[in-house]
């Protein structure tokens, strides 16, 4: 056969190959399973815990995105929370978990493409001649030089491959809306713990100024005492008085070193190599524009990710539905043998095969029905999980909003609180001066004046951490658009008619 010959041979052989090929693929016009919509979710028209004089947000100025806490205009703030990003050990994690989910995505997505392999071999044989029919063979020895090409693809006629890979895409959007969740909770806490610092730093100068008064307290009825004018026990109280508030004073301090520990941990440092300076909470709330409801469903990562499941969920109805029909799959084979190096490669040596199979399961008891049944299943226990999730992300955002509402009322309250405690305490150290009256009344005042202002500065750090729980409940400046969009292969003509035309339920 002459070499032009042996090339017409060749290509014919494999136009009827791709001709096969392409016949089966043109098969690829409907796709199996439900088409997706995500369901309706519970959002009322507005929010019912606003605090008075709260103004709604407009498009142009919701809440910043990134960086958040630059709201509350504190550089010590500003810095740790930068460090976060970079160091936090939970934040590396969900990194983590988010690039195997987007690398499982280039797993499925390898399904749109043939499988080709190849099995290079040379070996030597010397055949036995005292095999049956062995003396009708002359020659014993031979050699075999084989270069196989072997292609299989699997044709995607119902959309297995395809809800594979939708499905696949879905869950690594949901891990990147995790990720962002991790994120979120993880500045938020930083925060909260640090304002939380801030209002014990208050606390322990109120209790030190206090610890200072009572000093000056006790030396003033030693005084009294050595001249007459007071008794011992006047003594023993007020002692007793200044030993428990330096009590009190070492035990805030060791509630700021556990913060101080969990800021550390938070931006992945050792504890023993961070600190702190000292500086007292003396800041208020910021104005937090809230938005409408509904945007809160584009604005929570966590939402994101409920939502994003169902749409796995649905991908997997997809799947097992398409389990129902045959599996229809092109193989072709090529490539040279020879048992001379030589004309390894010559016309002669060359081979080509091709063909279609189909798999198709006939009887399994019920069982690809049972898988169906359990991907609805799933599907509808997502539905409910992300229903869940949204009514959780407004009761939220509702108890933050009472929380700022309620607690600046109180603030209020109780400096009103405050001032009458003080107010009372400078009557009874005049009626104990003047011999009117017994230390316990001094004493007695002392609590409560010591106890309001500590609840004030508590109330304060509240107020803080409230503002904080509501940017976190309104997802932080996030958006659902940040999702990565983790591109689709290439559309060919067949699976471009496939997005354009209705999706059949199967059986």
């Amino acid at each position: 056969m002459s070499p032009d010959s042996l090339h017409f041979s060749l290509s014919r052989r494999f136009a009827i190959v791709a001709s096969v090929a392409l016949a089966a693929m043109s098969l690829t016009s409907c796709s199996v399973g439900p088409r997706y919509a995500r369901p309706a979710a519970p959002a009322p028209p507005a929010y019912k815990e606003l605090p008075p004089d709260w103004k709604t947000a407009q498009p142009v100025d919701a809440l910043a995105k990134g960086k958040w806490w630059e709201a509350f205009q504190d550089p010590q703030l500003n810095s740790l929370e930068e460090r976060v990003d970079v160091s936090n050990q939970n934040l590396k994690s969900a990194q983590a978990a988010f690039e195997q989910a987007r690398d499982i995505v280039r797993i499925n997505r390898a399904g749109y493409y043939p499988n080709v392999s190849t099995a290079p071999q040379i070996s030597r044989s010397r055949l036995s001649t005292d095999r049956p029919n062995g003396a009708a063979v002359t020659q014993t020895v031979y050699n075999d030089f084989l270069i196989p090409v072997d292609a299989s693809y699997e044709v995607d006629v119902w959309g297995r491959v395809r809800h594979t890979v939708q499905q696949a895409r879905a869950n690594a959007q949901a891990s990147a809306a995790d990720l962002e969740t991790v994120r979120l909770s993880l500045h938020a806490e930083l925060a909260s713990d640090y304002f939380q610092l801030r209002a014990l730093d208050a606390e322990a100068q109120l209790l030190d100024s206090t610890v200072s008064a009572y000093e000056r307290a006790l030396e003033l009825t030693e005084n009294r005492y050595h001249g007459g004018v007071a008794s011992q026990v006047d003594v023993a109280q007020a002692q007793t008085q200044l030993e428990t508030t330096r009590a009190q004073s070492i035990e805030v301090r060791v509630q700021r070193a556990q913060l101080e520990h969990a800021i550390a941990v938070l931006m992945g440092q050792n504890p023993a190599e961070f600190s702190l300076p000292v500086s007292p909470l003396n800041v208020t709330p910021p104005v937090i524009p809230l938005g409408l409801p509904s945007d809160l469903l584009e604005r929570r990562p966590d939402i994101a990710a409920s939502e994003r499941r169902m749409l796995a969920a649905n991908e997997q109805i997809g799947i097992a539905t398409a389990a129902y029909y045959p599996t229809i799959n092109l193989n072709g084979s090529g490539g040279f043998e020879s048992t001379s190096i030589t004309n390894w490669f010559t016309g002669p040596a060359g081979f080509v095969s091709g063909g279609v199979s189909a798999f198709q399961t006939v009887f399994d008891a019920g069982r690809r029905h049972a898988i169906t049944d359990q991907a609805r299943s799933g599907y509808d226990q997502t539905v409910a999980d992300y229903r869940q999730t949204v009514l959780t992300a407004f009761q939220e955002v509702e108890d933050s909003l009472a929380a700022l509402r309620l607690l600046e009322q109180e603030s209020k309250t109780q400096q009103g609180a405050v001032d009458a405690a003080q107010h009372s305490l400078d009557l009874s150290n005049n009626r104990y001066k003047g011999g009117v009256t017994t230390y316990l009344e001094v004493i007695t005042a002392q609590s409560f004046a010591l106890s309001d202002q500590r609840t004030l500065v508590q109330i304060a750090g509240e107020r803080m951490t409230a503002s904080v729980s509501l940017i976190k409940a309104l997802g932080g400046g996030w958006q659902a658009s940040s999702l990565p969009n983790l591109k689709n292969p290439p559309t060919t003509p067949s699976t471009s008619a496939i997005s354009n035309s209705a999706t059949t339920s199967g059986p």
